[in-house]
């Protein structure tokens, strides 16, 4: 028997173009069929803008067991409908007051966090502050020290990440990857020997256009200064931006982090 937990998390997901190359990663590719949990952040999975309940039970049905989210989620009015009932779907534990939960307890022992940063972001209670409290409760009610925690960091600010990921390792969280800017960082580590560090997992959708988004609509707002709703890109190509954390199943504690990113030809 393995003495090892690995879970899978994949970055942002944009659109059609994002889920439909998520389903086929999950569906064929060895890596992600070897691994014991599977966490997808699905924010944008709807049209590039919020989750649907109709995309939220494909998810599941594809085998993902939780999906994090962030400031968009609140972006298709249905959310609102089925957020609690989900069973799986966590909203930011820091928003002050809202529908559904902000972390969830799975039966194999996997705790799941979603954090919202405050540097660059819409006004948000602090995060530092709400995982500590997050942490006390947990402390009290289950095992947490010998658990695998994991906490999507949802925000902005690369140098309020690391600082979030070093104050999460002293509280003694296991796993703590960002997201929210959709572009894949290289600086995967372990810090203090137990946690494991990814500054932003990237996004898994169309790769041609800009974070997902259409290159001319993003040209178009960024030269006009206008607001203007993006429209998710249609190309031919799209990527995966994912990474995979091996934990010691006895202790919980991260062992190896591994970025998966690569681009894959649309099949029509």
């Amino acid at each position: 028997m393995s003495k090892e937990f690995k879970i899978l998390f994949l970055g942002d997901i944009v659109g059609r173009p994002g889920r439909e190359i998520v389903k086929e990663f999950l569906e064929n590719d060895k890596k992600a069929k070897s691994c014991d949990f599977v966490i997808a952040n699905a924010e944008n999975a709807s049209h590039g803008f919020g989750l649907t309940l109709k995309n939220h039970d494909e998810f599941l049905q594809w085998g993902i067991n939780c999906l994090t989210s962030g400031n968009h989620i609140w972006d298709k009015k249905d959310v609102f409908s089925y957020i609690d009932e989900s069973s799986a779907l966590i909203r930011p534990y820091n928003y002050p007051e809202a529908q559904g939960v902000g972390y969830r307890i799975f039966e194999n022992g996997v705790i799941v966090i979603n954090m919202l940063g405050r540097t660059f972001m819409p006004p948000i209670d602090c995060p530092f502050r709400a995982l500590k409290e997050v942490v006390e409760k947990l402390k009290s009610t289950c095992e947490f020290e010998n658990m695998i925690s994991f906490v999507d960091f949802h925000a902005e600010a690369t140098a309020e990440k690391i600082c979030f990921a070093k104050y999460a390792a002293s509280l003694g969280i296991k796993a703590v990857v960002g997201t929210h800017t959709h572009v894949q960082t290289s600086d995967e580590k372990i810090i203090d020997g137990k946690c494991a560090y990814l500054t932003d997992a990237g996004f898994c959708g169309s790769s041609e256009g800009v974070i997902g988004m259409d290159y001319q609509n993003s040209l178009k707002r960024l030269l006009s200064a206008i607001p203007a709703r993006f429209d998710v890109d249609e190309s031919n190509y799209s990527q995966i931006n994912a990474c995979i954390i091996s934990f010691d199943k006895k202790t919980g504690i991260a062992k190896k982090i591994e970025r998966i990113n690569f681009i894959s030809e649309v099949k029509k």
